[in-house]
């Protein structure tokens, strides 16, 4: 049983359980419209990718859903927050769910891990499924994990969609 008042023990590196944790962690902010939260959880120097072409390569050969660095993220988050954003009248709501969780690198800087979502979005009595593979590149800063960065790849990446306002 743990101690009230202490904060749990930090193990060393990053395992499977810690990374899973961390993402559900991510979905919730997400789901619960804690934008702010959602940033800190970036490093200084993250990004954050939605290619729009399946395998694509690189996010500087052609156009890309989403790519954000860290100074693009808290402009969109800024956006996210201001009651001025008029493609989010009214609010989106959003459930996501993660689920297969892997662990596909780990060393001591950090570890890349894999995972399946679906996230669904109700805006205007209007449902909108996403789904897809997140890859998370985690590194650990002192007590805190931080995303070094993010890169989705949606199933329908390459076809036609509305304007995509709610991060993955």
């Amino acid at each position: 049983m743990p101690l009230r008042g202490r904060a749990p023990r930090v193990t060393a590196g990053l395992d499977l359980n810690r990374c899973e944790q961390f993402l559900m962690h991510e979905a919730r902010l997400l789901d619960e419209a804690k934008f702010d939260d959602w940033l800190a959880l970036f490093a200084a120097d993250a990004w954050y990718w939605v290619p729009s072409e399946p395998g694509q390569n690189n996010p500087h050969d052609t156009v890309s859903l989403i790519y954000d660095d860290r100074r693009l993220l808290e402009t969109r988050v800024r956006r996210l927050a201001s009651p001025r954003m008029y493609s989010q009248e009214p609010r989106s709501r959003c459930s996501r769910i993660v689920a297969n969780v892997t662990l596909e690198e780990s060393d001591g800087a950090g570890a890349t891990v894999r995972s399946k979502f679906l996230m669904i979005e109700y805006r205007r009595e209007q449902q909108r499924l996403f789904a897809g593979t997140a890859w998370h590149r985690l590194v650990q800063t002192g007590s805190a994990i931080r995303i070094a960065w993010k890169r989705v790849d949606l199933v329908n990446c390459d076809a036609p969609m509305d304007g995509i306002t709610q991060p993955f």
